[in-house]
């Protein structure tokens, strides 16, 4: 997921550079690549507190069976 995140942002910088003399497209460029990390970022965070869910109700299940 990393992997792709950092593809997205990267295509989206080189797009960005190709149409680099248009003020208008720049903006929503930027507008556009703020709301996708935002969104990756948000997706990330709610796979690792998943994740720790599950490693804190492993340990909690650990620690009822001793």
């Amino acid at each position: 997921m990393k992997e792709f995140v950092m593809g997205i942002a990267l295509g989206m910088a080189g797009g960005a550079l190709v149409v680099a003399n248009s003020c208008k497209l720049r903006k929503m460029i930027r507008k556009n690549q703020e709301e996708i990390m935002q969104k990756a970022e948000s997706y990330i965070d709610q796979q690792l507190e998943k994740a720790s869910c599950k490693a804190s109700d492993g340990a909690s299940a650990a620690e009822g069976l001793q």
